[in-house]
């Protein structure tokens, strides 16, 4: 009955990385139409989803340490609010000014604020709910689908409000998150935990110094490829949804269709991914090589065909790699931590991949105005690096290797 109950406690909590997901990914196929209604430039109209980000960026290892502090549910919940409410400032901005890109960008920045404390306390929460390993990987590849998902979702989602009105998408934000809300205050079920010591900031930093002591390494490894994956992932989008309106001509519903391809096979890796690594240290590494190691060739390869069957293929088989990759990195990182310490380390990776998702779109614009080729050489080139960097500082303690069962996590060279 138990496990039925963390089924439903699941699933509400992965309502969470999908609604915020939708809240950010549906606007990507509508930056071009948001662009010619505002008469703003490419590298404008990417800083909607480059603010949301960055104030994300800076709140979330806060939101990490309030998490480990007053619990999980205390700061998912106002937050998803907080999300909700800058959507509907951001859609009022847009049906109702005359020149609304400023008080768009504040609506983005109250949503960056309410980001921070909603879907990255998701992956402590799920190492709290599970005592074993392979349900935590299990548990964090149902979440990071849930995520994808929304991914795949979100362009046609997108696409089809902004056939009626192209302002549409900020005023679902709310009514996205107001779901969540419900959802995550009556049906998740905090785990109880022992009475936590009550701990000054100063001892509390000096706890999370000394874990990047004896984790450093290994613990920015991950940080470094969840950062380089967020920033080729929604780089490689904003390019695509750009192009297939003005190479292709394809607009509206059957430009978010296209999008959604490589998305679904994202989703789709992540979630047998997620099922099939167990607590199989030596697999996680190998998977991830694997994983970008596909990302790099089907950059190398839409380099060398341009035909757009073949970029809708190579592009699926970047979202397979990803796909595999994402459920390795939050099972490593998730598995490794002490439960007192998850929320704000966690919180860390967090922010990293939130500084791809910032990075990606301003900086693929630049690549754009010099050459269609330095996005295939950037992209195969940082997704190479990925793969340098787990095969030489991504190393499973040999006790983690014996057994199986071993709690020793990776010690990175």
């Amino acid at each position: 009955m138990r496990e039925a109950s963390k089924k439903l406690d699941l699933l509400a909590l992965s309502s969470v990385p999908l609604v915020m997901t939708l809240g950010n990914s549906m606007l990507i196929p509508v930056l071009p139409l948001i662009s010619k209604k505002l008469g703003i430039s490419s590298f404008q109209v990417s800083l909607i989803i480059t603010v949301y980000s960055i104030v994300a960026i800076l709140l979330i290892p806060i939101a990490g340490y309030l998490s480990d502090r007053i619990g999980r549910k205390m700061v998912m919940v106002p937050c998803l609010i907080i999300a909700g409410i800058g959507g509907a400032v951001s859609g009022w901005a847009s049906w109702k000014m005359d020149d609304p890109f400023l008080v768009i960008l504040i609506g983005r920045v109250l949503q960056g604020v309410g980001s921070a404390g909603a879907a990255p306390v998701v992956i402590p929460l799920v190492g709290d709910m599970f005592k074993k390993d392979e349900q935590i990987s299990a548990g964090l590849g149902l979440t990071e689908t849930a995520n994808t998902a929304g991914k795949v979702l979100s362009p046609i989602i997108g696409a089809v409000l902004a056939s009626f009105l192209w302002f549409l998408p900020f005023w679902f934000i709310p009514f996205f998150s107001a779901i969540s809300v419900l959802l995550v205050f009556f049906f998740i079920k905090v785990p109880n935990q022992k009475e936590k010591k009550n701990q000054s900031i100063k001892e509390f930093a000096t706890n999370v110094r000394d874990v990047f002591k004896v984790n450093g390494k290994w613990l920015f490894a991950i940080f470094a490829i969840g950062c380089i994956i967020m920033f080729v992932l929604f780089g490689i989008l904003f390019y695509l949804s750009d192009m297939l309106e003005k190479v292709y001509n394809l607009q509206g519903v059957k430009k978010g269709l296209v999008l959604a391809i490589p998305l679904l096979a994202l989703s789709i890796s992540s979630y047998i991914s997620g099922k099939k690594i167990g607590q199989n240290k030596n697999l996680m590494k190998t998977v991830t090589v694997i994983g970008m190691g596909l990302v790099t060739i089907s950059f190398i390869a839409i380099r060398i065909q341009h035909l757009f069957i073949y970029l809708v293929l190579f592009l699926i088989i970047t979202g397979i790699g990803i796909g595999v990759t994402l459920p390795c990195l939050d099972a490593i990182i998730t598995e490794g931590i002490e439960k007192e310490h998850r929320g704000t380390i966690t919180s860390f990776y967090s922010a990293m991949r939130f500084i791809g998702v910032a990075a990606g779109p301003p900086a693929y614009a630049y690549f754009m105005s010099v050459s269609e080729h330095l996005i295939y050489y950037i992209s195969g080139g940082i997704s190479f690096l990925a793969v340098l960097i787990v095969m030489l500082f991504i190393k499973p303690d040999k006790r983690s290797q014996d057994d199986p069962n071993s709690k020793h996590m990776p010690k990175l060279a």
